[in-house]
């Protein structure tokens, strides 16, 4: 499987699968850079707040993922589900339901698959 990066109107890039994937299947294993609590502020101002992940039990921290990590939208009907790995500063991303060739791959970062509750973009 090969992942690709592609334009998605009104929500700028979007992370693409040029293979079907089937439920259950590990899509990508994105590495974080952590940053501390403080430069969450300044972060705020810039284009990475867009991009960026609360990070660690209390959410307290900051991360960027590596990879395509930061560029899989968001959809209320995801294909893809993320788990957050705190101590391996890593966050998994896994097929939830199946994704044609073609297709975009999302996720809902309300971390929960089905959760209809509208994120601040919304």
């Amino acid at each position: 499987m090969a992942l690709y990066v592609a334009n998605v109107s009104g929500k700028g890039r979007g992370v693409f699968t040029d293979e079907a994937i089937e439920p259950g299947t590990l899509i990508e294993i994105a590495p974080l850079i952590v940053l501390p609590p403080q430069d969450r502020e300044h972060i705020d101002k810039t284009e990475i707040f867009n991009y960026y992940f609360l990070w660690g039990d209390d959410h307290a921290l900051t991360a960027i993922a590596l990879g395509y990590g930061s560029l899989y939208n968001h959809s209320q009907k995801a294909n893809a589900i993320y788990e957050s790995y705190y101590d391996d500063n890593e966050i998994h991303f896994i097929c939830y339901r199946p994704i044609k060739a073609g297709e975009e791959i999302t996720i809902n970062y309300n971390n929960d698959p089905n959760s209809t509750e509208k994120m601040w973009f919304e």
